[in-house]
């Protein structure tokens, strides 16, 4: 009996889908719910499982294709054994290089069971990620539920515990190397049966399951639209980048027909002068010795891209202002003893600022929204990012609907998320989704700075040290305890005008907190 794999439904609005990448080949045997194929939309990555066991008889859309919901992707014979059997010595050389589960238990020393460690649930939209410690080694007894080892994904580390008591049999995944999100870790014997193995493997050359992203996608963050294939394809044989098209089709993707004037427009203007990666700075021998070289952690890679893509594709802009905290730190001394036995939870600074730009946003509401294509995005919520700083790199939490929550809410969802943000237990749903960012310079001495854009969002504002300094009010010389602020923009979106006018209404809710009461 033959069973069909369609696309499934990819989501609200969304039509059509790009096949990225198929695990499976025809001939392969699959059991229920195995992972087939990963398609790409133009916002997440969706993994299509195996409906029925079987095998996989034949592939109809391959990598590279673009197919839309309920489109027929491939056929599956149920039972033990498919129509089509797979390619002739294709089947030999995969059972020698990794056989079954079912071989690996019968043939087990001891006659212990076999266990796969298998890549966790990495979180939406992420493909891979880097195996960056192993806490056992090959030989070592393991209780269930201790860790075994520890993934890096562009945005979190990832924790991999034994899912069963046993002996560590063999490392199929060393540290340092890159695994997919269906990839196999590791093989556990499970009790005290079967004797390990003597050296940790390295991973294969040709293992499907450390394979490369599709063509297009990025491997560290994805991209948010999809390109037509066909202009993949023109663009590698054409060798331009990416970022020399223009796309006309929806949400922004490159056709085909792009590339062409793309390479058109090439051809007439005239050649710049290369740009070459400016080589490193010759290292005296007595220097270079006293060096240490250490290998950019893949959250501390993804930051770089996305803040140098932020400036190469925002026309950012910054303005100041500075705020007197006299008002503020009078009702936070006032009352943060009574909020703390009331709430358990202090009252700090960021419930104030975080209330002022909520306030401030529905003012100017440009500075929530985002660009997407040639359409301005307005949104009537706000997910507010809240910008901290871990052991391994930056973080922005979300917190959802901010706007709607009272002060002590607030205090406890910022507790809560820079608490599991610096002990990297942030799930990659809880930062996603920001409509707009404060960044807080200041716990580090900062008295002023130019915080940088988070995409795809309009604004972010740059919280500073609150330092003493003789201002002048009412005809008299009084020291206050102030503060610079600064509004990052996107100049596309938001003018001069209105981030000025966003930046004076935090000012005056601060300085008379009684007006975030009042609504005024």
């Amino acid at each position: 009996m033959t069973t069909e794999v369609r696309v499934p439904t990819l989501g609200e609005s969304v039509t059509e889908a790009t096949v990225a990448t198929w695990f499976k080949k025809p001939g392969d045997t699959v059991a229920v719910d195995e992972m087939l194929c990963e398609l790409e939309t133009d916002k997440v990555t969706v993994e299509v499982p195996s409906p029925v066991a079987g095998t996989l008889d034949e592939i109809v859309a391959g990598e590279g294709e673009t197919v839309g919901v309920d489109a027929l992707l491939a056929n599956i014979s149920e039972g033990d054994a498919g129509s089509k059997a797979a390619p002739k010595g294709k089947e030999a050389a995969k059972d020698e290089e990794a056989p079954s589960s079912a071989a690996r238990t019968a043939s087990g020393d001891g006659g212990g069971e076999t266990i796969d460690v298998m890549v966790p649930t990495l979180g939406e939209s992420v493909t891979e990620a880097t195996v960056s410690t192993w806490f056992k080694a090959v030989g070592d007894s393991v209780a269930a539920d201790e860790m075994l080892c520890e993934l890096e994904t562009d945005k979190v580390s990832v924790e991999v515990p034994a899912p069963a008591a046993g002996t560590l049999s063999e490392i199929l995944a060393p540290e340092g190397t890159t695994v997919d999100a269906s990839a196999k870790l590791a093989v556990m014997t499970q009790g005290e049966g079967a004797a390990p193995a003597a050296t940790e493997p390295a991973a294969p050359a040709g293992d499907t399951q450390y394979s490369t992203p599709a063509a297009g996608k990025d491997a560290s963050m994805g991209k948010d639209v999809e390109d037509a294939p066909s202009a993949k394809k023109a663009m590698a044989e054409a060798g331009i980048d990416r970022d020399q098209v223009t796309g006309s089709g929806r949400d922004g993707r490159v056709m085909k027909e792009d590339v062409q004037a793309a390479i058109a427009a090439a051809e007439s203007a005239p050649a710049p002068a290369a740009t070459a990666p400016a080589p490193r700075a010759p290292v005296a021998a007595d220097d270079a010795a006293r060096e240490e070289r250490v290998k950019m952690t893949r959250l501390r890679q993804t930051i770089a891209k996305r803040l140098k893509d932020s400036q190469n594709t925002a026309a950012m802009l910054t303005t100041y202002n500075e705020v007197d905290m006299t008002e503020v730190m009078a009702l936070r001394n006032e009352y943060k003893d009574l909020f703390l036995k009331k709430h358990g939870v202090k009252l700090g600074f960021m419930s104030f600022f975080t209330k002022a730009c909520c306030h401030a946003l529905k003012e100017v509401p440009e500075v929530n929204a985002e660009i997407d294509g040639t359409d301005i995005v307005y949104k009537n919520f706000v997910h507010m990012g809240i910008a901290a700083g871990t052991p391994t790199g930056l973080v922005v939490p979300v917190i959802r609907d901010a706007d709607a929550m009272s002060f002590h809410a607030i205090e406890q969802a910022i507790a809560e998320k820079g608490a599991r943000a610096r002990d990297g237990k942030l799930s990659m749903a809880e930062m996603q989704g920001g409509t707009f960012t404060i960044s807080n310079g200041g716990v580090y001495g900062s008295l002023m700075s130019s915080p940088i854009l988070n995409p795809p969002q309009s604004g972010i504002l740059g919280m500073h040290k609150i330092q003493d300094r003789p201002m002048a009010i009412g005809g008299e010389v009084k020291i206050r305890p102030m503060m610079y602020l600064a509004l990052s923009y996107d100049h596309r979106i938001v003018d001069g005008k209105g981030a000025v006018t966003f930046l004076v209404r935090v000012k005056e809710a601060l300085e008379d907190p009684r007006r975030l009461l009042m609504d005024l």
